[in-house]
């Protein structure tokens, strides 16, 4: 049958090799008439003593359709939920055939693909790292509505099942195997299918074999039912610990906290609807859309290369000189290295540059350490990377990255005394957050080779690189940097020129709002618990600090010199609390001994008695929605206008910046897809409302009025 191919050997056993229409397997209609005839067909073979369910494609099953999950909406719940229930149908039959019938995952089964192995009595698995397993629906605002959750709780147990599910955790086979989630491996993937036959004939006179264990008379979960007493003691703290994690902002994770304990309460069928009912809830929600919409479809874009030249070839690089051995430039040297690309880390001295490489060294000897590297390959690495203080050292570097003191004039120096080693037509990248590509390569003997690449602190943690065009940038040093950023595994977003670029301009509007609300009198404590209230990482104020109020009153100054105004006024609020709190009170921020908060030795933290005397004004009462909203829509508007003034070159762009670079907030998918589920129109209503009582600075972008006459969203 077209999508499944069956064929059953000599020994009676059916090896149905999955291969759809399109690149992956993945549970569509296809999928959904291709199960119901093939276990139809199964439940009427004659002479039949096994099953292997395998597949044609590189990914063994890639799950459900995000298509027809973002598209679903509340009228199409009775139609959705009919969809289920065949689904679940067709796996229930499958798991209860006479026979046993064993799963051979040649590649990823995630989310429905592993659901599919759940419903096998048997699962081999490839060990290779390609193969990954597991169910991250959870981060796409779902849960795995295949049976997965249900499944997972009978066979492992509700508290060893809860982290796969609540974290969405893919795993190893190796570590699948260890866990109990699959029952053996196989060092090739041409072994899987003579393995799982070999299997079958092993247990061809073992009627369990053909029999899962939660339909075994007498059958009890692993670790107890939900009224056992270790596993009511955990209900009873789940929902608040959860709470701490989600903020109550992602619906998700408490459904399918829910869910699973209705799995260790009821029986397996009926739990099975329960879990049904559970995701028809989600896939309605407009958490769900924006997650699916921007870390699904978004990602696939932006990491795709929908912003990258397509008419250049691919550009490797092969040496890279890192100009800076601080704490970004030691941190570049190691992503660098850890892609295996030569590493020249240059700063004015050997100590300096020494002290640089001794970054990377600490961060592997952690890795060797817990066993996620041996020594040689330690050693290798290390090997990639030459630290020096003399320049004739970067002669041969195919790329040049600069990443010295956020100073214009520095930066020149840099470029005009460095530029002349790099090989031709090598590509010179800026890591600087603010300051314009345009203006920094004039110090370039060839601008058109010049291009910002801004990384974020800690670079080895941080996904995000945010590349930035200059007006001369050419393409090929377009291409240079994406695929640069592509080897060294982070996600490039290409933005236009423009003072503070996308997130750094976008980010900044939310440290002004918090100090508009403390100059009008809001306790500094609460307007950094409703900045974590939104889902920002931290508050506003409490950024200031980690990032030193001292810096930023360098920064304004350096953007004062550059003639740039903030992007309301004069930014005359912001600049006159940092100079209040640095040049008056020496307060300079966290590492120069405190800011806006003091700090303990035990590492804990409360607001500076003396700030409340200076701005906190217990009759004012701006509601607490007003600053929820203020702190939000800021960063929204934006974001808009850098889209609508060409800064930012897709809405994908956008949404993943925001989230990978700034710390927007998961459930809104990034500040512009926000923008779809709340409403158009509603959003401009709201802007309304709180520029009339706030300031013309919330008042909506003409786009977003544009977007609605067309009938149009953000896509």
């Amino acid at each position: 049958m077209s999508g499944f191919n069956y064929d059953k050997d000599a020994d009676g056993i059916v090896t149905v090799t999955m291969d759809m229409d399109g690149p992956v397997n993945s549970m569509n209609e296809e999928y959904r008439e291709c199960m119901a005839q093939t276990v139809q067909k199964l439940q009427q073979e004659e002479g039949l003593t096994g099953v292997v369910l395998a597949s044609a494609k590189k990914v063994f099953f890639a799950g459900g359709n995000l298509h027809e999950l973002l598209a679903t909406t509340e009228e199409d719940i009775p139609g959705f939920m009919e969809i289920m229930h065949r689904t679940k149908g067709e796996l229930r039959a499958l798991e209860k055939l006479p026979v046993p019938v064993v799963a051979a995952i040649n590649g990823a089964a995630l989310g429905g693909g592993f659901e599919i192995c759940l419903s096998c009595n048997h699962r081999i698995a490839w060990n290779d790292r390609s193969v990954q397993l597991g169910l991250p629906e959870v981060s796409l605002g779902l849960l795995p509505g295949g049976g997965g959750v249900v499944r997972m709780v009978n066979l492992l147990g509700l508290q060893t099942a809860l982290p796969y599910l609540l974290e969405g955790t893919r795993v190893t086979p190796e570590k699948a195997l260890a866990a109990g989630m699959i029952h053996e491996t196989v060092d090739t993937a041409e072994e899987l299918v003579p393995r799982a036959k070999a299997w079958i004939l092993e247990n061809k006179d073992n009627e369990a074999a053909a029999v899962q264990p939660w339909d075994v008379k007498g059958f009890k979960i692993p670790g107890g039912s939900a009224s056992h007493p270790a596993n009511a003691q955990l209900i009873s703290v789940a929902p608040a610990m959860l709470y701490q994690k989600t903020r109550d902002l992602l619906p998700a994770p408490t459904k399918i906290l829910d869910c699973a304990i209705e799995a260790a309460r009821l029986d397996l069928d009926t739990a099975l609807v329960v879990e049904s009912r559970g995701l028809a809830h989600l896939v309605v929600t407009p958490q769900a859309k924006n997650q699916i919409s921007t870390f699904f479809f978004g990602m696939n874009k932006v990491n795709g290369g929908a912003s990258r030249p397509q008419d250049v070839e691919p550009q490797q690089t092969k040496k890279v000189g890192i100009l800076g051995a601080g704490m970004m430039g030691q941190g570049i040297a190691y992503v660098s290295a850890m892609a295996g690309i030569e590493v020249v880390l240059k700063d004015i001295s050997q100590e300096a540059a020494d002290k640089g490489k001794a970054y990377s060294e600490k961060l592997l000897a952690k890795r060797v350490e817990r066993g996620r590297m041996d020594q040689a390959k330690m050693d290798g690495i290390l090997g990639l990377i030459k630290p020096t203080a003399d320049a004739a050292d970067l002669q041969g570097c195919d790329l040049v990255i600069e990443a010295v003191f956020e100073n214009m004039e520095l930066k020149h120096q840099i470029t005009k005394e460095m530029q002349g080693y790099m090989a031709e037509g090598g590509i010179w990248g800026s890591n600087t957050s603010t300051l314009p590509i345009t203006q920094l390569a004039e110090a370039a003997d060839n601008p058109e080779n010049f291009i910002g690449i801004h990384f974020f602190s800690p670079v080895d943690k941080m996904p995000l690189v945010e590349i930035i065009c200059g007006e001369q940038t050419s393409d090929v040093a377009l291409a240079k940097a994406f695929d640069y950023t592509r080897q060294i595994r982070k996600t490039p977003i290409v933005v236009n020129d423009s003072l503070g670029f996308f997130t750094s301009r976008t980010f900044g509007t939310y440290l002004d709002e918090g100090m508009q609300l403390l100059n009008e009198g809001v306790h500094p404590a609460e307007i950094d618990n409703l900045g974590k209230g939104i889902g920002m990482p931290v508050g506003p104020l409490q950024v200031h600090d980690e990032v030193s109020l001292e810096l930023t009153k360098k920064a304004g100054a350096t953007h004062a010199e550059l003639g740039v105004l903030d992007q309301w006024g004069d930014g005359s609020v912001g600049r006159g609390i940092i100079a209040t709190m640095v040049d008056e009170h020496h307060r300079g921020g966290r590492f120069h001994g405190g800011g806006f908060y003091d700090y303990a030795e035990d590492g804990s933290r409360s607001i500076w008695p003396q700030l409340l005397d200076l701005y906190y004004k217990p009759e004012v009462d701006v509601p607490q929605r007003d600053i929820k909203d203020r702190l939000l829509f800021r960063q929204v508007i934006e974001a808009l206008r850098c889209l609508e003034g060409g800064v930012l070159r897709s809405v994908q762009d956008g949404n993943i910046g925001s989230i990978m670079g700034i710390g927007a907030p998961v459930w809104t998918g990034g500040f512009i897809q926000f923008v779809n589920t709340y409403g158009l129109q509603r959003f401009i209503d709201r802007c309304d409302e709180l520029a009339t009582t706030y300031g013309e600075r919330f008042k909506a972008p003409a786009i977003v009025g544009e977007k609605l006459a067309a009938g149009a969203q953000f896509d």
